[in-house]
């Protein structure tokens, strides 16, 4: 276990762990070891382990080599407009291993009445900033052309609270945009129904967009302009991965870690409780599997809210509950290889998305090799198929045998798949999305504020203010300085 600051050992060092490995939970670890390197040497000391139950650092993000293809089992890139993960990458020494999409294959494909066609060029999750691009697309019916076209005329809703994604789309731009693209689209995303899905907490931008310009069109229009205007400095794609997978993040950030951070691997922490012992100053109890105990002056917990519910149960029945409502959907992600040669479409995009209205038994294909470069051998390809989430969870439920033929159907039918592939690889994210139901927001501003009157305690993950591999980033950092602050070092 690493001190660090003052070599006096009069003083007892401050004590940190951080329950989770995951990139939350290594993001808030590196958070406090900067921290607390930036401590003058004549100040305190400070003590910071890692704790995480599986044998293997990153959580849902894990890369591996299968043959001559480059495999991502979770997450296979990252968004840079919200920079925490970018930053990351800077900081760690990344610059020269991150990788853009592929130019040369763009957009994304959607199915209608079992075939892909192409999502209208500039289409935004909910909407448009172009109306001659979507007038033309034959994913929508006349009618619904129509409908969409008077979109800037729907009143502003007059209401200030939270409201579905689904309720929102409806009301703005028709039932048939929602069931046609932008179920599927923020589906792919979530994995999760727009029917419950929060719309402050999953794309705040829209409803800020209605208040200020009163219409969609508008104001992706405005904000197009904005950003075309406003290029300047260093530029990177909007989405980014690393060249050997994301992986890459999981080890870099072990190893800046290394001499400043104790990291115990597979072991899990079954029960979490306050001190009670006013001659003490440690704050926390914590027992690990095998029986060992350490006491801590602060812990973070970086894990799934439902797990994070347990730990909390002995110290604060409330909190505990408020994590436990946080719901989760579970989903498989089958990753195969292909030859090209056996694929009856071009796969001249980086992926496709299936309405649920299609009865179809995927969420969702992405053409992970057009979307990266040298994710697979050449005359081949790398194809990410997403099964089951909020609408489906049954076929979560089916064992890998099945889903592999399960998914060898469905990519027959879709984009003509034929031959043996290369490979099959099935992994599963069992009650891992957390879903931002309506009210998300609320929820979780309890949560916080709750944890708040709890000194030394604070969370962190992607059950809270976003899914993404930023926000979790972001989360970590968070719960770090939230820890330092109440440190007041």
């Amino acid at each position: 276990m690493s001190g660090l600051g003052s070599h006096d050992e009069t003083h007892r060092p401050k004590r940190c762990l951080i329950i989770g490995g995951g990139i939350s939970g290594l993001s808030a670890a590196i958070r406090l070891c900067d921290l607390a390197a930036a401590v003058p040497s004549s100040g305190p000391r400070f003590e910071i382990e890692l704790i995480d139950s599986s044998e293997r650092l990153g959580g849902t993000i894990e890369t591996v080599r299968i043959g001559e293809y480059l495999v991502e089992r979770g997450p296979d890139m990252f968004i840079t407009d919200k920079p925490a993960a970018l930053q990351l990458c800077l900081q760690l020494g990344l610059e020269d291993r991150l990788v853009a999409l592929d130019p040369e294959y763009r957009g994304a494909l959607v199915v209608r009445n079992g075939s892909p066609v192409p999502v209208p060029e500039s289409f935004q999750l909910l909407g448009s900033a172009r109306i001659g691009p979507v007038l033309f697309s034959p994913i929508f019916s006349w009618p619904a052309k129509l409908r969409m076209a008077l979109e800037p005329l729907v009143r502003r809703r007059r209401e200030s609270t939270d409201e579905s994604v689904a309720s929102f789309v409806r009301r703005r731009m028709g039932a048939e945009v929602l069931e046609r693209l932008v179920q599927p689209l923020v589906g792919g995303i979530y994995t999760g129904d727009p029917e419950t899905l929060s719309l402050q907490a999953t794309l705040p931008r829209f409803p800020a967009m209605e208040r200020r310009y009163g219409s969609l069109w508008k104001g992706l229009r405005a904000g197009a302009t904005a950003e075309s205007e406003s290029v300047r400095g260093a530029r990177y794609g909007l989405f980014v991965s690393l060249i050997g997978g994301l992986t890459e993040l999981l080890e870099a950030a072990a190893e800046n870690l290394r001499g400043r951070c104790a990291i115990r691997q597979g072991r899990a922490v079954t029960a979490l409780r306050v001190v009670d012992d006013p001659e003490r100053s440690d704050r926390y109890h914590v027992e690990l599997s095998g029986g060992e105990s350490l006491e801590a002056d602060a812990v973070i917990l970086a894990l799934p809210a439902h797990v994070a519910a347990t730990l909390v149960r002995d110290i604060d029945g409330v909190l505990s509950e408020q994590l436990a409502a946080i719901e989760y959907a579970s989903s498989v992600v089958v990753v195969s290889g292909h030859r090209l040669d056996e694929i009856e479409h071009p796969l001249d995009a980086f992926g496709l998305v299936v309405p649920h209205c299609e009865h179809r038994r995927v969420i969702a294909v992405s053409f992970a090799s057009r979307k990266l470069a040298d994710r697979a051998p050449a005359g081949r390809v790398l194809l990410r198929t997403f099964v089951g989430g909020a609408l489906q969870p049954e076929l979560c439920e089916l064992g890998d045998a099945d889903l592999q033929s399960l998914v060898s159907e469905e990519l027959q039918a879709l984009l003509g798949v034929a031959g043996t592939p290369d490979f099959v690889e099935v992994a599963r994210h069992t009650s891992a999305m957390p879903q931002f139901v309506v009210g998300h927001a609320d929820r979780v501003s309890a949560i916080f504020d709750r944890v708040a009157d709890l000194p030394g305690l604070a969370v962190a993950g992607n059950a809270y203010h976003g899914v993404g591999v930023p926000d979790c980033v972001a989360s970590g950092t968070d719960a770090a300085e939230a820890v330092w602050g109440g440190w007041a070092v």
